[in-house]
């Protein structure tokens, strides 16, 4: 099983929204997502998981490679929503990563409200619901 994700930029803020399980076998495209939204956008990633199922501990090893490919770059990785099932497990020197109760928080932390509420630009996998 793998991924499907969605890309949309919000008043200056990247949102990433992953589905599915975040496994071994959906590293690759969580990673080809990131290198997406950081050719696409210049501010925070904000990564919400609110309609992820799992991720196992490759899954989350790449959340904290994110983070860091994102820190390289100058901007910052944000989470919203993770899964019951626990926080990230940090790697070595990875920069640090807030996580929000759910995506209306980390937005609401960024000044992002529903004012203008359509999305500036947004790509998502075939299998994204429309």
């Amino acid at each position: 099983m793998t991924i499907e994700w969605r890309y949309t930029v919000k008043q200056g803020c990247g949102i990433l929204s992953v589905g599915g399980f975040l496994g071994p076998n959906a590293v690759r495209r969580f990673t080809g997502a990131v290198g997406w939204a950081v050719a696409r956008g210049t501010g925070p990633v904000i990564v919400d998981l609110t309609v992820l199922r799992s991720w196992s501990i490759e899954g989350q090893v790449a959340i904290t490679e994110a983070a860091r490919l994102l820190a390289a770059a100058d901007r910052s990785l944000e989470l919203a929503a993770i899964p019951a099932d626990g926080s990230p497990v940090p790697t070595g020197d990875c920069p640090s990563i807030p996580v929000h109760s759910d995506l209306a928080a980390v937005l609401a932390t960024h000044g992002v409200g529903d004012e203008g509420a359509e999305d500036q630009h947004a790509w998502r996998t075939t299998g994204w619901p429309a």
